[in-house]
């Protein structure tokens, strides 16, 4: 599955989920350098979520590893999706808060 692919169906699943407000940089070239793929809103669940796309088999660069680790460290949900988190649960595990 392709990253455009992966991100079509987490945005179907986000908005299922009550995520009303998604962001998605279209040209990373004009952003900070490792700014995660989407941030996504739902104001019904009190939730902000900043989640880095990758396929299966992608890398994280450094830069998206240090915006992860910052958020979170300043207690932000943020972590990195792949698309065996789909099979897994795991996605709509953390757009329910689980």
């Amino acid at each position: 599955m392709s990253e455009k692919e992966f991100q079509g169906i987490v945005m179907e699943l986000a908005s299922l989920h009550g995520y009303e407000l998604a962001y998605h940089t279209h040209d990373s070239r004009r952003s900070a350098p490792g700014f995660p793929d989407l941030v996504l809103v739902s104001p019904k669940r009190a939730r902000v979520l900043f989640r880095e796309l990758k396929t299966d088999v992608g890398r994280v660069s450094p830069d998206q590893r240090k915006w992860v680790d910052g958020l979170t460290a300043a207690g932000a949900d943020a972590g990195v999706w792949r698309p065996a988190d789909l099979v897994s649960g795991r996605v709509v595990a953390e757009l329910k808060g689980a």
